[in-house]
């Protein structure tokens, strides 16, 4: 998985999301303030068709209204407004026709400016981008790869938001459970990473280790110009991939994995390859 998914992308020429705070918005009056949070606000490089070429199969996608416009287009977020979730649920749905056996997790977590009309219309939006294959919810043990082909489904929404209850295809948030370390120490990350695998529920949940550092106040502050990629990221990415690779997948064990610039080390090659260790417990089973 990747984490911001659709970050790849902001307009410094937006007005700063309705997810920051008032003295962020307020600063941004300044040209140079919104170039320095691009830098922060961009957590990877890749679009969405190239994050599905690279493997990437779970998006963590928070999305707003815009405030101040007629119309009620809901756009991707994070500090500054990204592509129309329109666009981005398209180019997904493109990959998923061209390729009949891939299955995607799209966990809708974050919503901002956004009132019911907006869901409804958010929700039809999904509707019409993947129609017929759109998994009902369903026990998630149920749900294998074999069931999602028996019954040509390739997406599985999820959806942190009440009216989630109206709609057969929609998951609840509580289905995909994400615990946020929200640390800039990457030992504390791998110690927190360890702690809530321990805690994950054994049935009945999927499962997102968020494997990202948080930048504070003061790292932005102190690395103003390097942005998250050079100040967190590139340093850290060695140790937490070594973290991934001696995960073991399955019950209590690691389920989905998400990173930042997911193409600047072999993450998704890497957790891809934990499933070997499964196919290795069934053939010693058997």
């Amino acid at each position: 998985g990747s984490h911001d998914s659709f970050s790849y992308w902001v307009d410094e020429k937006s007005p700063v999301g309705p997810d920051q705070a008032t003295a962020i918005k307020r600063l941004a009056r300044i040209s140079l303030v919104k170039k320095i949070m691009k830098k922060w606000s961009v957590t990877q490089n890749l679009t969405f068709k190239e994050q599905l070429e690279g493997g990437i199969r779970y998006f963590d996608l928070r999305v707003s209204s815009k405030p101040g416009e007629i119309e009620q287009e809901i756009y991707f977020i994070h500090g500054l407004f990204g592509i129309k979730v329109w666009d981005g649920l398209k180019e997904i749905n493109t990959f998923l026709e061209q390729h009949p056996k891939e299955v995607v997790f799209l966990d809708f977590n974050h919503f901002y400016a956004m009132d019911d009309s907006h869901h409804f219309f958010l929700i039809n939006r999904i509707r019409s981008a993947f129609g017929s294959k759109l998994c009902s919810v369903e026990c998630v043990e149920y749900v294998t790869l074999q069931y999602m082909w028996e019954k040509k489904h390739q997406v599985l929404i999820f959806y942190h938001y009440p009216l989630y209850r109206e709609y057969s295809f929609l998951w609840p948030g509580n289905k995909m459970p994400a615990p946020w370390a929200n640390t800039t120490n990457v030992r504390k990350l791998l110690q927190f990473l360890e702690t809530t695998l321990e805690e994950r529920s054994r049935y009945g949940t999927f499962h997102v280790s968020q494997a990202i550092l948080t930048p504070r106040v003061k790292t932005i502050a102190r690395h103003l110009i390097r942005g998250l990629k050079n100040t967190l990221v590139h340093r850290n990415l060695p140790m937490i991939l070594n973290w991934v690779k001696a995960q073991k997948p399955g019950v209590m064990g690691v389920n989905i994995i998400t990173s930042d610039f997911v193409e600047l080390v072999d993450f998704a090659a890497t957790v891809i390859a934990l499933n070997d260790l499964l196919l290795e417990e069934d053939e010693s089973a058997t």
